[in-house]
């Protein structure tokens, strides 16, 4: 017999208590670039909230009139009353809410939900038209991830220590075709130009090539950014 409902609930929400529910500075910075220089403004939607460190960070930019946030947690006490809290679990579609924000950020979320495509028509869905989707996840494809495939059989960012939280792996031609499937103009990649070196992640090559190797294959990060069609 199949897990229940309730089960099956409980378990995902000990994999978003074992993720932690932040991401890292690197992670937030990069998103803030892309914030300013897209002029991304009006109503935003922190997909995937955990503990609301960047809705915290998107209420202090003080350029959107109104900060919503979805998470299968509960709201945190200081932003209990300050932002439109959506206590629910992910996996499932967003209700009530057809065309209701102008921006849509999923900060390190996609990797932790079963179907990255559910995910991301749900986002198509509830942008306004001419919105704009920013999704984060770990980078697949720099030296570090590669490396780690080829020696131990996995991804960096999904071994054991990282099961199960993170549980889809996915490349920049996968977001191209889920974003393309989902009726989104074709996405843009940004990096988070911070990433450890192989075997010692501790060490960034940003710090031993003064910031010279940055992109694609030294980042831990990557970022899509997409528009919905008007």
């Amino acid at each position: 017999m199949g897990q229940d409902k309730e089960e099956v609930l409980q378990c995902r929400r000990a994999a978003a208590v074992f993720s932690g529910g932040i991401s890292s500075d690197p992670i937030y910075a990069a998103i803030h670039r892309v914030i300013i220089d897209r002029h991304l403004r009006g109503k935003v939607l922190d997909y995937g909230a955990g503990l609301g460190q960047l809705t915290r960070s998107l209420l202090s930019l003080q350029r959107f009139e109104r900060v919503s946030a979805a998470d299968i947690l509960p709201v945190s006490a200081d932003l209990a009353g300050k932002v439109e809290w959506i206590e629910q679990d992910l996996n499932s579609p967003i209700e009530n809410h057809d065309e209701s924000f102008d921006v849509a950020i999923a900060a390190e979320v996609i990797e932790h939900l079963e179907n990255p495509r559910a995910m991301v028509r749900d986002l198509y869905r509830i942008l306004c038209p001419g919105g704009t989707v920013v999704v984060t996840t770990p980078n697949n494809e720099s030296w570090r991830a590669i490396l780690a495939l080829l020696f131990r059989g996995h991804y960096v960012a999904f071994g054991d220590t990282s099961y199960p939280a993170h549980i889809v792996a996915l490349l920049r031609k996968d977001f191209g075709r889920i974003f393309h499937e989902a009726k989104f103009e074709s996405p843009k990649f940004y990096y988070t130009n911070e990433g450890g070196f192989p075997g010692k992640p501790d060490v960034t090559w940003q710090a031993i090539t003064f910031g010279f190797f940055r992109g694609l294959r030294f980042s831990d990060n990557v970022v899509a950014v997409a528009t919905k069609r008007k």
